[in-house]
């Protein structure tokens, strides 16, 4: 539930503090560039600002923040707890794997934080088979099913970073479609010499896009080194449980 509270929090900062920077400084600044070049009979200038003064542009950099800050969370989660693959848990078991019940118990007494990584989840659900059923085909079968349990909790907590890569793009071609039809409303000034109005609505349709394909490539990228983190724990996390517990219930 935390984790939950914290996403709707920085989802209210990042909308709260985009929306004050465009009605502060973008729109104006936008404005601005747009009235004199307007009194300077010229069209509207390929201007930063001006590109993402509308609509589409401030709600797409809202779920970009957004995004970015799942993103980030999750990777700094990730590379925060890399240091438990140095610590061997089971160093007391002994040369034969004995007092596997007191070691279970030392694991269950680590701070929430620790207790809840995946590597020691599946570190006590392999012990708890093992002390259950004495087998090492059962406890690497545990293993295994606590790896891919890993890997499906992961998959499933990027879909809203997913849904926000796929909704920016979306909310572009709805800026597409306001432009164009804005474009075709004012026809008529156009073949009356007047092509003003029509211009800063194709403008708004290619620059909607434009930043929307920009910020999900950006997105995209940061999804991709979120993944080879979360691949990397999977296979991090098979390893030790391998070496440092089938390897010793074995023996």
């Amino acid at each position: 539930m935390s984790d939950m509270i914290k996403s709707f929090a920085a989802l209210i900062v990042s909308a709260i503090t985009v929306h004050l920077a465009y009605i502060g400084f973008v729109r104006p600044q936008a404005e601005l560039i747009m009235q004199s070049a307007r009194e300077a009979g010229q069209s509207a200038p390929r201007d930063l600002l001006v590109i993402l003064k509308d609509y589409e542009q401030e709600i797409c950099i809202i779920l970009m923040l957004w995004a970015g800050f799942l993103i980030v969370s999750k990777c700094l989660a990730i590379l925060k707890n890399q240091y438990l693959f140095k610590v061997d848990f089971l160093e007391d078991t002994g040369e034969k794997g004995s007092d596997l019940k007191g070691v279970l118990s030392n694991l269950a007494k680590l701070p929430a934080e620790i207790k809840e990584t995946p590597l020691v989840v599946a570190l006590m659900a392999s012990l708890r088979r093992y002390l259950i059923t004495s087998n090492v085909q059962h406890t690497s079968d545990a293993v295994e099913s606590s790896i891919e349990a890993l890997a499906l909790r992961q998959d499933a907590g990027n879909s809203m970073i997913r849904y926000l890569i796929w909704a920016i793009p979306s909310i572009g071609f709805i800026g597409t479609v306001r432009g164009i039809g804005g474009a075709l409303a004012q026809a008529d000034q156009a073949l009356a010499g007047d092509i003003s109005g029509m211009t800063n609505s194709l403008g708004l349709a290619f620059n909607s896009t434009f930043v929307a394909l920009l910020i999900s490539i950006l997105l995209m990228f940061l999804l991709h080194q979120l993944l080879r983190l979360q691949d990397g724990l999977v296979v991090d996390t098979q390893a030790y449980c391998e070496k440092f517990l089938l390897k010793r219930i074995s023996e």
